[in-house]
């Protein structure tokens, strides 16, 4: 009996043991995720700084950006945490500064390979170069895929992280890129796996040249993840991830940790997620913003982030899980501005990262190459002429200029009117102290390389074409015009909405031939303008970037063109 009694109580005294380890449950697993997106190739710091908000209230200027202080600024995070994870959400290549551009972005990929990238979903740029020269950049090699000569300084060995896009179909229904990938943190019992989807936005065959993407179409975004959530919870995903290159607008450009008044095609597309997508890293937009979708549906939880553009910004993920059940069970994002050194005083109240001496090394010797080029004067300007980037609806002074110089370098093929897309317009140009432009100024602001198109059309048919500027509800558009004015009225119904078209002081005449310049993106149907693909191609061949460097050349100092050749009278606009 007695050792009955003994048993019983070493028995309670095990269970009180085990009763006492359960209070103290192991600490939560956390992984951070590492987000950026729209880089375009910005290796060196931008020449002004960002204003930001920052605790105080207060709006800063800060020194951010450059490929070497990014990198520490990454490597600085990942150092945080046991577990992490760089993930970017398109947009890395293309549209890039000429120490980019000039190379085929092979710079960037291969600074993107050294700061440790892991994942990226292709963006709509990506394949601005067409499809093959994409898989190059993936794979490597040194194949002549465009009229620029690859592999100029060194071999290019291909980016070492992974381009994602499952909604980027052939006429077969397979995906020309991988849709998905898996990352496992830990080991044993306590080991972590995370399902990534990558995403490109469905608008992507309106924004590059169909030659380039010839055979592919865009799926929808959502219903994309949502059929490649069960193959990733069937491989055991804790937790999923959507890279995607689409995304919104807020109110506010100073406050990248907010979500005020988000707006954009991002809000439908996370709306139709299924619930089991936790975090969704997008871009596109160039916006920076942070939004916990749980306070607009606590049934929908997902956190929504993106990291502006030109790596001024990254976005610090914390995703917790439960070290027992796997469970996600906290997520938590901030804004990192990646202050360096350069055109303003350092922020105290702001972190600041040091060059990347590896990275720093790699942008230098690209710099040198591109620089005897970039340098070169090419003309004089009163003052700054700014792109606006705060709407693709209303004119801006560049975006003027560049109609007219296309309009002059084509009146010798009976051009009378010049049409530019503002998508086309990528940077303002800022002379230098002295009022000299440079080429690297230009390339900066007209990267694509181009060929101007001449086309032959009736007037009924141009009404058409600027119809379409309202008849995309993606992405509306105004386009540039040199040669014409116009007001407009988004209210009215549809083909009435162009109020009092004129072409060189003379009212518009429908059933008139009238010959209009048009960049070769355009002139294929870009930006959704399908009109202009129907208009038969009458003269052509020059770069845009040669007819803006020759508006330069002609020894006058150049103005910014005057606003009002468009005016909008939509009541409430």
């Amino acid at each position: 009996m007695k050792r009955i009694i003994l048993a019983a109580l070493a028995a309670l005294s095990l269970a009180g043991c085990a009763q006492h380890r359960a209070a103290a449950p192991a600490a939560p697993i956390t992984v951070k995720i590492i987000a950026f997106n729209d880089f375009h190739g910005n290796l060196e710091p931008p020449t002004r700084p960002i204003e930001q908000k920052i605790a105080d209230g207060s709006t800063v200027e800060v020194p951010a950006g450059g490929a070497a202080y990014f990198a520490t600024a990454v490597k600085t995070l990942k150092s945080q945490a046991p577990f992490s994870t760089v993930v970017a959400a398109g947009d890395l290549t293309s549209a890039s500064p000429l120490i980019s551009s000039l190379f085929l972005d092979e710079p960037t990929v291969t600074a993107m390979n050294l700061i440790g990238l892991e994942i990226n979903a292709a963006g709509n740029h990506e394949f601005d170069r067409g499809v093959d020269e994409l898989k190059r950049l993936q794979s490597g090699g040194c194949a002549k895929l465009t009229r620029t000569q690859p592999c100029q300084i060194e071999p290019f060995k291909g980016a070492a992280y992974a381009y994602l896009a499952g909604n980027t179909l052939n006429a077969g229904g397979d995906s020309l890129l991988p849709g998905t990938a898996i990352k496992h943190y830990g080991t044993g019992a306590n080991r972590i796996t995370i399902g990534f989807i990558g995403l490109t936005t469905r608008m992507t065959g309106s924004f590059v040249d169909p030659v380039g993407i010839r055979g592919v179409r865009f799926a929808d975004e959502a219903q994309t993840a949502n059929r490649l959530v069960p193959a990733l919870k069937a491989q055991g995903a804790d937790a999923i991830v959507v890279l995607i290159h689409e995304g919104g607008y807020t109110t506010s450009r100073t406050q990248g940790d907010k979500c005020e008044g988000l707006s954009g095609p991002i809000i439908d597309i996370v709306n139709r997620l299924d619930p089991a997508i936790d975090l969704v890293v997008s871009g596109h937009t160039h916006r920076a913003y942070i939004c916990d979708f749980a306070a607009r549906d606590p049934a929908r939880p997902t956190l929504l982030t993106s990291a502006g553009n030109a790596g001024v910004m990254l976005t610090d993920i914390d995703l917790r899980f439960d070290p027992v059940t796997h469970r996600l069970i906290g997520r938590e994002a901030r804004q990192v501005i990646v202050q360096g050194d350069g055109v303003a005083a350092p922020v105290q109240a702001l972190p600041r990262f040091a060059a990347d001496p590896a990275v720093a090394a790699h942008v230098a010797r690209y710099a040198a190459e591109a620089l005897p080029r970039a340098r070169r004067v090419v003309g004089r300007a009163s003052g700054p002429i700014p792109r606006d980037e705060d709407s693709e609806m209303r004119e801006s002074p560049l975006g003027l200029l560049i109609a007219d110089a296309q309009l002059a370098a084509t009146r010798k093929d009976g051009a009378q009117i010049a049409l530019m897309n503002p998508g086309g317009v990528r940077a303002s140009i800022f002379p230098a102290a002295d009022s000299t432009v440079n080429f690297g100024d230009l390339f900066t602001s007209q990267p694509f390389g181009n060929n101007l198109q001449v086309k032959s059309m009736t007037g009924a048919q141009l009404l058409a074409i600027l119809e379409q500027q309202f008849t995309v509800p993606e992405a509306p558009q105004m386009l540039f015009v040199s040669g014409m004015s116009y007001r407009f009225d988004r209210s009215r119904a549809a083909g009435q909405r162009i109020i009092a078209p004129m072409v060189a002081g003379q009212p518009l005449d429908r059933a008139a031939t009238y010959r209009v310049t048009v960049n070769s993106f355009l002139g294929g149907g870009g930006d959704g303008f399908t009109t202009l693909a129907d208009a038969a191609t009458v003269a052509g061949g020059m770069l845009d970037l040669d007819a803006l460097e020759a508006w330069f050349a002609r020894g006058d100092v150049v103005t910014p063109p005057a606003l009002g050749r468009v005016i909008n009278l939509t009541p409430g606009d």
